[in-house]
C-alpha cells in the first residue's frame, strides 16, 4: 500500500496523477515491491504529462503487454496515444530526419572520422620513429616480411601494368607526333608523363587495390577474432606490432615500386619508339635524359612517399573499424580501397597544383 497507488485484486490503481514530479518515487516504489498485477486503473488520475506515459509503457513492457488500461478516459487516451510508441510501426519510431538533420549527422560523423584517422597517423608515426631504434614491441623480421609482402610480391604486376601503360603513351601520342615529324619528342612526353604522374599515380593504385585490401582484410579479421584484444591483454600495443611494420615496410618499398613503374614504362615507350618511330635507342635515350631533370625526379619520388602512408592509414583506420562478422570484414575491405585510390587522386592533384605554383 503506498499513498500513490494501492494494488488490489490484481488491479494497479493510481492515487496521484502521473506527472513528472510524482513518476520517479512512484516507479521507485513499484520497483522495490516488486507486485504482480494485470490491470492499471487511471479512474483516479486527473492529470497525466509524457513522463507518465513512459511510466505506464514501462510497465506494460515488463508484462510483455499482458496488462491492460482500464477507465481510461477520452483526454487521456489522446494524450497516451501522442507519447507513446506502443502499437506504432517502425517508420513513426525511427522518423525520417529532415535535410538539416542529416547534414548535421554527416558533419558530425566526418569530424569524428577525421579526429580518429588523426589519431591513428600520430600514433603509427611516433612508434615508428621509435622503431628506428628500437624493435622491442614488435616480432623480429616483421619489416623484412612485410616488405617481401608489400613489395617484391608486387612487382610483376607493376612492371605488366607500367611497360603496357607505356606502349599505350606511346603509340597514342605517336600518330599524332609522325604527322608533324616530331617523333623524337615522344620521348619527351614519356619521361614526363611517367616521372611525374603515371609512375608513381598508377603504382599507388596497383598498390592500393592489391595491398591496401590485404591490410584492411587482415587487421579486420583480426579485430573480429579478438586477436587485438589479446594482444592488449599481453600489454602488446596492437598498433607498433601489426601496423608500425607495414608501414616501414611500405615507406622502403614504395620508391622503389614508383622507380621500377618508371623505367619499365619507359621501356614500353621505347618499344614503339624502335618499331614504330623509326629512332634509335641512342637518339631516344639522350632525347629522354636531355629533358629530364633532377627536380622531375624528386617530385615523383616524393609523391611515392604520400601514397604509400596513405595505402597504409586508410587501410587500418578502416580494418580498426569493421562492425559485424565476414561482412563487415568485406565491407571495409571494399570501402578501403575505394578511398585509398579516391585520396591518391585527390593528393596527386594537390601536388599537381602545388608544383605549378
Amino acid at each position: 500500500m503506498s499513498m500513490h497507488y494501492q494494488i488490489s485484486n490484481s488491479v494497479l490503481s493510481f492515487q496521484k496523477d502521473l506527472t513528472f514530479f510524482e513518476v520517479p518515487s512512484i516507479f521507485k516504489k513499484l520497483k522495490s515491491e516488486n507486485s504482480s498485477f494485470e490491470a492499471i486503473d487511471l479512474k483516479k488520475v486527473t492529470k497525466i504529462d509524457s513522463a507518465g506515459v513512459a511510466l505506464l509503457n514501462e510497465l506494460i513492457d515488463q508484462s510483455q503487454n499482458s496488462i491492460k488500461l482500464i477507465n481510461v478516459s477520452d483526454e487521456h487516451r489522446k494524450i497516451i496515444d501522442t507519447f507513446s510508441l506502443e502499437g506504432k510501426d517502425e517508420t513513426v519510431r525511427g522518423r525520417k530526419k529532415y535535410f538539416l538533420e542529416q547534414v548535421h549527422f554527416w558533419i558530425e560523423g566526418a569530424v569524428g572520422s577525421i579526429k580518429d584517422m588523426f589519431m591513428l597517423t600520430s600514433e603509427v608515426a611516433v612508434w615508428s620513429i621509435l622503431d628506428l631504434f628500437s624493435t622491442k614491441g614488435r616480432k623480429k623480421g616483421a619489416v623484412l616480411h612485410q616488405s617481401i609482402i608489400l613489395g617484391v610480391n608486387a612487382f610483376t604486376i607493376i612492371s605488366l601494368m607500367s611497360i603496357i601503360l607505356g606502349l599505350i603513351l606511346a603509340l597514342q601520342s605517336a600518330a599524332q607526333l609522325r604527322q608533324f615529324g616530331a617523333n623524337i619528342f615522344v620521348a619527351d612526353l614519356l619521361a614526363i608523363s611517367m616521372v611525374r604522374e603515371m609512375g608513381p599515380m598508377m603504382t599507388a593504385i596497383i598498390v592500393a587495390g592489391r595491398s591496401g585490401s590485404s591490410i584492411a582484410s587482415e587487421i579486420a579479421t583480426m579485430k573480429v577474432s579478438e586477436e587485438l584484444d589479446a594482444l592488449k591483454t599481453m600489454a602488446i600495443n596492437p598498433i607498433r606490432y601489426v601496423i608500425v611494420p607495414k608501414f616501414i615496410a611500405i615507406t622502403f618499398c614504395m620508391p622503389l615500386l614508383v622507380t621500377i613503374s618508371i623505367v619499365m614504362g619507359i621501356l614500353g615507350g621505347l618499344i614503339i619508339a624502335l618499331t614504330y618511330l623509326d629512332l634509335s635507342a641512342y637518339a631516344f635515350f639522350n632525347q629522354l635524359f636531355s629533358v629530364l631533370t633532377i627536380k622531375d625526379i624528386s617530385i615523383g619520388l616524393s609523391k611515392s612517399f604520400f601514397f604509400a602512408w596513405n595505402v597504409v592509414l586508410i587501410g587500418s583506420y578502416f580494418g580498426l573499424k569493421v562492425e559485424g562478422g565476414a561482412e563487415g570484414v568485406g565491407k571495409v575491405t571494399t570501402q578501403s580501397v575505394v578511398v585509398s585510390i579516391f585520396a591518391v587522386i585527390i593528393f596527386d592533384a594537390i601536388f599537381s597544383l602545388f608544383y605549378m605554383i
